[in-house]
């Protein structure tokens, strides 16, 4: 069995009177690309949210890296979120600096090295993504969605963590860049030993590069495993989203690399 990277264990997350979790337990093993799955305010999002510290669950223990998130010092929280990339649904990069110093805020903010070698470690991550030289000039702006979506990746990539969270990461490409893209994080898993956390509603990304996945609903997971342990479910959700018509043509074909 895998090291366990992070565990989730019973999480319950209160709005006031409304529940978004009710009890969510999961393991996810270092190496492996985990998706998080469900419908709309199935609280998937919100676990991420928990997973990276931004929210707080009402009740349950969350722990990344080996360090409990609930009861972990601010000193600690600094260094383990050095050890964590994350990609943003919109890429959120900022809108006033270059692709270059986009990259290179954290290695700025976070570490004490030689403008020289942060430029160098910069281009590195840029020809890592797949990103033409002269796009480091570039601000978001100028920018296509694909070429956002991979600068955003760049910049999550640049402390190099072993850890990389990512929120839609296809949402708004075309096919062939959607395809692309998956690929990409397949080659990054592999290269620099990834493990690699996705939210996605995309059926190909599901059908071809996850791993193992959870799908949230009824305030609870309702179903979790390898893509062939997640078909075995009837709940409703999955016979909807899994079985209709926009899957059925993958349904019996090749899953994984």
């Amino acid at each position: 069995m895998s090291k366990v990277i992070i565990e989730v264990k019973d999480i319950k997350t209160h709005f006031g009177t409304n529940i978004v979790h009710d009890g969510v337990t999961l393991n996810i093993y270092e190496g492996e690309i985990f998706g998080l799955l469900g419908g709309s305010g199935s609280g998937k999002s919100v676990l991420l949210k928990e997973m990276i510290m931004l929210m707080q669950p009402t009740e349950g223990e969350i722990t990344v890296l080996g360090q409990n998130l609930s009861s972990i010092s601010l000193e600690e929280a600094h260094i383990l979120r050095t050890r964590w990339g994350v990609l943003f649904q919109s890429g959120a990069l900022f809108s006033s600096l270059t692709v270059e110093e986009n990259i290179g805020v954290a290695l700025r903010e976070y570490t004490n090295l030689e403008e020289d070698l942060i430029n160098d470690l910069v281009r590195l991550k840029i020809d890592l993504v797949g990103l033409p030289v002269h796009s480091s000039s570039l601000y978001p702006s100028q920018l296509s969605g694909g070429m956002k979506k991979r600068a955003a990746l760049a910049r999550a990539l640049a402390m190099e963590p072993k850890l990389l969270f990512l929120d839609e990461p296809t949402s708004g490409l075309d096919p062939v860049g959607a395809q692309e893209f998956d690929e990409l994080i397949v080659k990054l898993r592999d290269l620099l030993g990834l493990t690699i956390v996705i939210i996605t509603h995309d059926l190909d990304s599901i059908f071809n590069i996850i791993d193992r996945m959870a799908v949230l609903g009824d305030k609870k997971i309702i179903a979790k495993g390898t893509l062939e342990e997640i078909l075995q479910s009837s709940h409703p959700f999955i016979e909807a989203f899994f079985k209709g018509e926009r899957a059925k043509h993958r349904i019996g074909g090749s899953h994984g690399r």
